[in-house]
């Protein structure tokens, strides 16, 4: 096994360990661990929520998630020599949940949740279809997911860490506080909200206290998207054999990672949408100095995936177009084709006799594909969804008999304010 650089104690809270990471985005967070170009090492992750869901039966924990909270990054970690320009290379060898503990109160342990944020406490891709909050329990066996949510369905996990990424220069850190804060300025009290500003509340930076901790915390950008350091991209591919390039803009580069997930389907649409879970990765690291100029990676990490997909070779697909429920037309908006696309799927599968959010839960955590179809013939932009055959207990694919009908079982435990 490699050496353990950044090792959590799962009885311990995040916030209690040896070594604390951060949830926060910042130049000045310092590095709690420092690693050498060619050097293989393991880092222990926490699910993003540091065990605040639950395995059980309710949707409360889901309907008053912490999200001021999130994401707990394990991180940074310096890579000596790196300074700004270069590329950083992280090879993912090996990421799964928590080692040698296949039951526990925290995700990982032998299980994963799903979960749909309620409006307004976060909301999620259909929102005004589901404005309630659900969760999922999937247990693990192996690599195979199952859940008494949702009856009929398993499938093999692709295990990625939704959120990698180097931390920003404090130009990019200004440049990212103020294209969000403008975003916002144009509907300051939409639910949920365009985007997320700097929040000292419930901010954890590391080692840093006092007056520094105080202005960092006021500066730092939230981790929930993705930006140009990469962050939090939720591409499912991002798996074991998976190499990233990622553009350095601070000296030591200071790479974080976390929010692993044990499956995930594409857009992982459900915003807490994969199977989420704690564990352990495994990398090797290495720098291209000067890299940044040299290949034209000014911002934006590119990669190569990894080659350990479970093979699907039977798919049945859905598409969208870009027009609302209401018929109202849009000029090539991928973002509502690809609304359109999964809207369609869950209503073939609620014929089968799952309600309309088990059928949302499949597609956030199975290995579902999502595509950009057609971006060109205006006005319509197509998106498809593929969804494996494979991952069903029954035939799902349309025929002259009808659909099979199945148990659906408890269902998804849901929660409403």
């Amino acid at each position: 096994m490699p050496e353990v650089v950044f090792p959590l104690d799962n009885t311990k809270k995040f916030t209690d360990q040896k070594i604390v990471g951060h949830n926060r985005w910042h130049p000045d967070i310092p590095a709690q661990v420092q690693v050498k170009p060619g050097d293989v090492f393991r880092v222990h992750c926490r699910e993003w929520f540091d065990g605040a869901i639950r395995n059980d039966d309710s949707a409360e924990d889901v309907l008053n998630a912490p999200l001021p909270g999130v994401h707990v990054l394990s991180g940074p970690i310096a890579v000596e020599g790196a300074q700004p320009g270069d590329l950083l290379i992280v090879d993912i060898l090996d990421v799964g949940p928590v080692p040698q503990e296949d039951s526990g109160p925290l995700a990982g342990q032998g299980w994963g949740y799903t979960g749909v944020f309620a409006t307004q406490n976060g909301g999620g891709f259909l929102t005004e279809q589901f404005p309630d909050a659900y969760k999922v329990i999937w247990d693990f066996r192996g690599g195979t997911a199952t859940s008494r949510h949702v009856p009929g369905v398993s499938f093999t996990g692709i295990v990625h860490p939704g959120l990698m990424g180097t931390a920003p220069s404090a130009e990019l850190l200004t440049k990212w506080n103020a294209r969000e804060q403008e975003l916002i300025d144009t509907d300051p009290d939409r639910v949920p909200p365009l985007a997320l500003p700097p929040l000292p509340d419930s901010a954890i930076l590391g080692s840093l206290v006092g007056d520094d901790f105080r202005r960092v915390a006021a500066e730092a950008a939230r981790t929930a998207p993705p930006r140009e350091n990469g962050g939090n991209q939720d591409i499912k591919n991002f798996t074991r054999g998976t190499r990233v390039f990622y553009p350095v803009f601070v000296d030591g580069a200071k790479l974080s990672m976390g929010d692993l997930h044990f499956s995930q389907g594409d857009g992982e649409i459900t915003f807490c949408g994969a199977i989420e879970m704690g564990g352990f990765i495994d990398l090797h690291v290495d720098l291209i100095k000067g890299g940044m100029q040299t290949y034209g990676v000014s911002e934006n990490a590119i990669f190569m995936p990894g080659n350990t997909d479970p093979q699907y070779s039977q798919w049945l697909a859905f598409s969208g177009t870009s027009v609302t429920l209401e018929g109202k037309q849009h000029y090539l908006d991928s973002h509502l084709s690809y609304q359109r696309a999964c809207l369609h799927a869950i209503d073939y599968l609620t014929t089968f006799g799952y309600s309309p959010i088990q059928a949302y839960m499949i597609l956030g955590a199975a290995p579902i594909e999502g595509r950009l179809s057609g971006v060109v013939d205006i006005p319509n932009s197509c998106s498809t969804v593929y969804i494996p055959t494979a991952i069903f207990d029954f035939d799902v694919r349309p025929g002259k008999e009808g659909p099979h009908q199945i148990d659906p079982g408890q269902g998804v435990p849901k929660a409403s304010f």
